[in-house]
């Protein structure tokens, strides 16, 4: 205990904000795409996309049908995120025949696309650009459409930021392209902090670890210092818990062990450094490999390729990718 409380008093980033951090390390930068705005019989066929994005509906009422014969009914007020969503009709009547995406952004004017014969329906829109290989770090086991209804705790802000984002748009105001991207990462925030309150009833994962307050002094850890051989001990302690309890909470919350954890966590920070130009050698030093073939072997494990395709990728554009295949 003596020697964690040395590092956590060395280390002030120890007491680091996770949800912060992990949009940091996906370098999350959320962004105003348009509007819709819609009435009579209209629908419209979205194709599956890897980027995650999200719709605030300001007015009138639709269904979002992904395929599985439950489609999704949106209101007024509410707030939703894809992640890498599959094909899907969103439609103010259920018998209408849906029009491609692609037609409609071919003949718009402007930002907000136009469609049907009134315009009882608005909605706004935006994308999430992260960086592909830290992604999962935040999105594991977070469903593939998160909603946030009128009633949540967060829906009065998400609103105020919906107005904004309207009024911003109408305005054209200088500085208004600016204004509405530090809107839509603050509605991306305000999104993960209401299924952070709501953690327990998610499924295993990533996230869930993340948000659980008894495991959230190990993953400071963790997160904080990748490098460093933690020892299970020293995580458990950090918990207030026992090594066998520790373990086990961890391996029911965040569905894998600390060990693979951080094995990850690793893997993802070094495919995303190799990028911006770091090397093998560097990278195997730094996280405690005994030699190049060693960390190769772990990354290729974790990410499915050999880390010279991550030098040989091309730089990180902002779109996501479906999860690389896991250990």
């Amino acid at each position: 205990m003596r020697e964690l409380s040395k590092i956590m008093f060395e280390n002030p980033d120890l007491d680091v904000d996770l949800l912060s951090h992990l949009l940091t390390l996906v370098r999350a930068r959320s962004t105003l795409s348009g509007g819709l705005i819609a009435g009579g019989a209209w629908a419209v066929a979205f194709p599956a996309t890897s980027q995650v994005k999200f719709w605030g509906v300001r007015r009138g009422s639709a269904c979002v049908d992904f395929g599985t014969g439950d489609p999704l009914r949106l209101d007024a007020g509410d707030v939703v995120l894809f992640h890498a969503p599959g094909p899907h009709v969103l439609a103010g009547m259920a018998d209408a025949q849906p029009v491609p995406l692609g037609d409609l952004t071919e003949r718009r004017a402007g930002a907000v696309l136009r469609h049907g014969d009134t315009d009882e329906f608005f909605m706004i829109g935006g994308k999430v650009d992260l960086d592909d290989s830290c992604a999962p770090l935040l999105f594991g086991g977070l469903p593939s459409v998160l909603r946030l209804p009128p009633d949540a705790p967060q829906a009065r802000q998400v609103h105020w930021i919906l107005d904004r984002l309207v009024a911003e748009r109408d305005a054209a105001l200088p500085g208004a392209d600016a204004v509405c991207v530090q809107l839509a990462q603050l509605m991306l925030i305000e999104i993960l902090r209401a299924h952070v309150a709501d953690a327990d009833r998610l499924a295993t994962g990533y996230f869930r670890a993340g948000a659980d307050r008894r495991l959230a002094p190990a993953l400071r850890l963790l997160h904080a210092d990748p490098g460093r051989a933690w020892r299970l001990p020293e995580l458990a302690a950090a918990c207030a818990m026992s090594r066998s309890g520790f373990a086990a909470r961890f391996k029911a919350v965040a569905g894998t062990s600390p060990v693979q954890y951080l094995t990850e966590l690793r893997m993802r920070l070094a495919g995303r450094r190799l990028r911006d130009g770091a090397t093998v050698a560097q990278l195997a030093a730094e996280y405690g490999y005994g030699s190049e073939s060693a960390f190769s072997h772990a990354f290729k494990r974790v990410l499915g390729h050999a880390p010279r395709h991550e030098r040989s990728a091309r730089p990180y554009t902002g779109r996501c990718s479906q999860p690389p295949r896991k250990s």
